[in-house]
């Protein structure tokens, strides 16, 4: 995402929550987790507890369980579903990953680039537990002034500042970075909700929250700044300068459409700060997940991996979800899906991970399977629009000093021109490296929807010559470039989800779904997963959480439990999970 706080000069939350200058006490200086405030469960100790995540009866061990999506969502379903004994059976059109999606360059297969997430902040705990689990190595993201960076150029309306280290920059970005802080603190008891959460004091979580909902719901992220005193005192060139670079990882104006909620669970969090990277890319998550053979699987032999119960491939796409005929094993009738080529299968219980508009554009869903106010979610579901664009180069000549000004000759760069953002990846001194020539979000993506690699690769390069005079970026790319567009992407149709004002009830009934006692038995045994369902929407820890979620869902529906001493989402719902407003 490109959201941020500033240019890591010091976040909300580093001064002592009550300002007196005193160092923090223990519980202030906690980690900060993704303990979302719509749902405070505490994922990471969860899939840390020895007792582990359940079971179910014996007698039903092996017993087919559809999974849609090869996503990481899915892939954490299937893959707890086959530690618990059952054998997920994962559909998928495209490859293994989802949009955790890394390309190679053309003749260079150790030089890659990730199309959709790429870095990961360090408060994504259970996201986090799989990379440890898995053995995958990480590296810190060369965001704005990060330690990996070792320039960043802000420009904005023909300006350029140049920056090694934060007090670099001009007082200007200071004010701009203080007014975002003052608005958090003032408005939305950052302090208050930080310390909640590094305690995991659930129940102050819930309280602050909760009384926030009402207020924020129908608030945009814009209308939020431009509210705040703060900002309305600094005035509107604090405010566009905002918008238009952010600090931290980029800026802020796409986001500015968006409800508000969407921006405090980011930054309650700190999912917009002390990013990593998965070292070769971030697809080899879900691969290593795809791959790996757990040593504890309840039934299934040792050696036994997603991949081997698939036969090495997944089932390709769905073409239909409906619901069979009743049996005298579920009277209510199983989950039916065919596949594109017309080959039906039944299963007692299903999950899907793909996004929600796929359910009314390109897969067959029956309409009963949903309640109506379910449907209305996920029609209403907003998506964001991205656009990457990436180059190999010779060498990382970024590093080359220019002999008048002392100045690295290319920067990391943050810019209201049509790139918005350029990230420079350093694969060592004497190796190809990347150049991200372009990131961009909603409005700034649709720019580039209709143009090819090329022309996209030629516009932007003219623009970054209007920043860097003199340096030809161009003699130093090799290969073709990587690109892409989300939204234009069938099986995606965006890059993920993004609430609108208003929309908190549909996020509620979209996320609270899987905890299905409450419903007719014909519709029941459906679980959705995945990021447009997630109240983190954007980062993969939420995908990673409503993979769990329904996890738990069919363990419950099959008639299984939680394990004793480490009770699962649904488990505390009730108690812990997202209010109804009306």
């Amino acid at each position: 995402m490109s959201q941020a706080t500033d240019l890591h000069t010091a976040s909300p939350a580093d001064a002592p929550a009550d300002h007196t200058g005193a160092a923090p006490t223990a519980e202030e200086s906690a980690p900060i987790t993704m303990l979302n405030p719509d749902f405070p469960f505490s994922y990471d100790h969860y899939l840390a507890n020895p007792a582990g995540l359940g079971s179910v009866p014996e007698h039903l061990y092996g017993t087919e369980v559809a999974v849609v999506g090869a996503g990481l969502s899915g892939l954490v379903a299937a893959y707890e579903l086959m530690k618990l004994g059952l054998k997920p059976v994962i559909y998928e059109p495209g490859s293994i990953g989802g949009r955790l999606k890394t390309e190679s360059f053309p003749g260079a297969p150790d030089v890659v680039a990730d199309l959709g997430g790429m870095r990961f902040p360090v408060s994504g705990k259970a996201f986090y537990h799989y990379v440890d689990l898995l053995g995958l190595a990480t590296e810190e993201f060369p965001n704005p002034l990060a330690g990996p960076t070792s320039s960043t150029v802000i420009e904005l309306a023909g300006q350029k500042h140049y920056a090694e280290k934060p007090e670099d920059l001009p007082e200007f970005f200071r004010e701009v970075a203080a007014a975002w802080k003052a608005a958090l603190r003032e408005h939305a008891s950052f302090d208050e909700m930080q310390l909640a959460i590094r305690t995991r004091d659930t129940a102050r979580i819930k309280e602050l929250w909760n009384a926030m909902l009402p207020e924020f719901d129908e608030q945009t992220f814009y209308g939020f700044v431009a509210a705040s005193r703060a900002f309305r005192e600094a005035g509107f060139a604090h405010r566009e300068a905002f918008g238009q670079v952010g600090f931290g990882t980029g800026g802020w104006d796409t986001d500015f459409p968006n409800t508000i909620l969407e921006i405090l669970r980011v930054v309650y969090t700190d999912a917009d700060d002390a990013h990593r990277g998965i070292v070769g890319g971030a697809q080899r998550l879900p691969e290593a997940l795809w791959e790996h053979a757990p040593s504890d699987a309840a039934f299934w032999p040792a050696g036994t991996s997603l991949k081997s119960l698939h036969r090495g491939s997944p089932r390709g796409a769905v073409a239909s979800i409906t619901r069979g005929a009743p049996t005298e094993s579920n009277p209510a009738g199983d989950i039916v899906l065919t596949d594109r080529w017309g080959h039906s299968a039944s299963y007692p219980t299903a999950i899907v991970t793909c996004q929600t508009w796929l359910l009314s554009t390109r897969i067959h869903t029956d309409e009963a399977l949903f309640p109506a106010g379910l449907w209305t979610a996920i029609e209403r579901n907003h998506y964001m629009q991205s656009s990457k664009t990436f180059v190999m180069v010779d060498r990382p000549f970024w590093k080359d000093r220019d002999p008048v000004t002392g100045q690295e000759v290319l920067s990391m760069t943050l810019t209201d021109r049509l790139p918005r953002a350029t990230y420079l990846l350093d694969n060592g001194p004497d190796k190809p490296a990347v150049i991200l020539l372009s990131y961009t979000w909603n409005d700034d993506a649709l720019k580039w929807l209709s143009l090819d690699a090329d022309e996209r690769v030629r516009l932007m390069l003219h623009s970054l010559a209007q920043i860097y005079p003199g340096v030809d970026i161009a003699s130093h790319i090799v290969g073709e470039p990587i690109t892409v567009s989300w939204e234009a992407d069938p099986n995606f149709m965006g890059a993920f989800k993004a609430n609108l004002p208003g929309h908190y009830r549909y996020q509620q009934r979209l996320f609270s779904h899987f905890k299905q006692d409450g419903l007719p038995a014909s519709q029941r045994g459906i679980f959705l997963a995945g990021d447009d369902v997630s109240f983190t929407a954007g980062w993969a820890e939420g995908a990673v959480s409503t993979g769990l979620n329904a996890l738990w869902g069919v363990v419950a529906h099959l008639g299984g439990t939680s394990s004793p001493g480490n009770p699962g989402p649904g488990d505390l719902l009730d108690e812990l999970g997202p209010i109804e407003l009306d």
